[in-house]
């Protein structure tokens, strides 16, 4: 397998290669490098079989779905993702081909919750969970230390000390690293137990990321920024939540909550299922629609979506246009469907 660097900057993405069937993957598209990689492609005479995004980016838009599109290539993430169109939700030590030769998947939550590594051969491509002498934020997004701490030793520092490090940032200069070198002389990590990191990334005292509401957002929902007003992350953060159980004993009562399905057409009718009443309002058409709910302004409103992401920005919004009783399904479908409550 051949694998190449495609960006050339702070921000990586990553082309693998199967050299018997000129069939190739890549990790990681930034949105405004899409036309040179569809150049790649085609000077190389490759064709484009799967495209990974190890998580939800925060400080830069991902190419993955506009890519897909032009490419006809399957997008995949980790099944905690929260955008639609994805079209592999992977799970943990998951196995994705491309040509003769294979990717597998490692959850490596704490950057973000739906953060994997992609392990291939001889070196393992860790997205912003583990860095070249650092490692990437766990303070917002939901983010865990305690969490990223467990992936990387527990992890990816099982894996062969000459297993090749690849992140998908760097800010140094570094190209690549080994696990041996992590594992020895990363200061974030080395000689540190699990209450010292927590300690140490729990008080970084970083600025959010540039550009975040440009990025966050509209990657989580595949919208761009223009086409809905995006709340702010303090106005996200005031949501109020529902456990799935707190939400079927609601459903239950003699004032049920009005349940607004946020996600897409084909979710809502997809694997996943819906809940039984949810009406379904796509979050993009969320804003034009309002008039459809006046008559529901003091009234107990749910939204959903698949795991409670794209519905708090709905919840978010809904309370910002005057609506007084709203609660985001925290989880969403997935936690409901986890909990084996009844779908539609």
């Amino acid at each position: 397998m051949i694998f190449r660097e495609l960006n050339h900057g702070k921000c990586k993405a990553y082309l693998a290669i199967s050299e018997a069937t000129r069939k190739a993957a890549i990790i990681d598209p930034l949105r405004d490098k899409v036309e040179r990689y569809l150049a790649v492609l085609a000077y190389h005479g490759l064709r484009l079989d799967l495209i990974i995004d190890t998580h939800t980016h925060a400080d830069h838009r991902s190419g993955a779905l506009e890519l897909g599109a032009l490419a006809d290539a399957p997008v995949a993430m980790h099944r905690l993702a929260p955008a639609p169109h994805v079209g592999i939700h992977v799970e943990d030590d998951q196995a994705l081909k491309v040509g003769d030769e294979e990717l597998r998947i490692l959850h490596t939550p704490g950057h973000t919750p739906d953060s994997i590594s992609v392990l291939a051969k001889d070196r393992v491509f860790t997205g912003d969970v583990l860095f070249i002498h650092g490692t990437g934020r766990a303070d917002f997004a939901g983010g865990d230390a305690g969490a990223q701490y467990d992936s990387i030793t527990r992890k990816l520092f099982t894996l062969p000390d000459t297993t090749l490090v690849f992140p998908a940032h760097d800010y140094r200069g570094h190209t690549q690293s080994t696990i041996r070198d992590e594992k020895s002389s990363n200061p974030r990590l080395a000689g540190k137990t699990r209450d010292d990191y927590i300690n140490l990334m729990n008080n970084l005292g970083l600025p959010l990321p540039d550009g975040i509401q440009e990025s966050l957002q509209p990657n989580e929902s595949d919208l761009d920024a223009g086409t809905l007003k995006f709340p702010t992350l303090a106005q996200l953060n005031q949501v109020r939540q529902l456990s799935a159980a707190e939400l079927r004993d609601r459903i239950a009562s003699s004032n049920p909550p009005m349940l607004i399905d946020v996600r897409e057409e084909e979710e809502y009718r997809g694997e996943l299922g819906h809940i039984a009443g949810a009406r379904l309002i796509p979050l993009k058409e969320l804003p034009e629609r309002t008039e459809e709910l006046a008559n529901l302004k003091t009234r107990d409103i749910v939204a959903i979506c698949r795991v409670g992401v794209r519905s708090a920005t709905a919840a978010a919004i809904l309370t910002g246009l005057g609506f007084e009783h709203v609660w985001n399904l925290k989880g969403g479908m997935l936690e409901w469907k986890e909990a084996r409550l009844p779908v539609e």
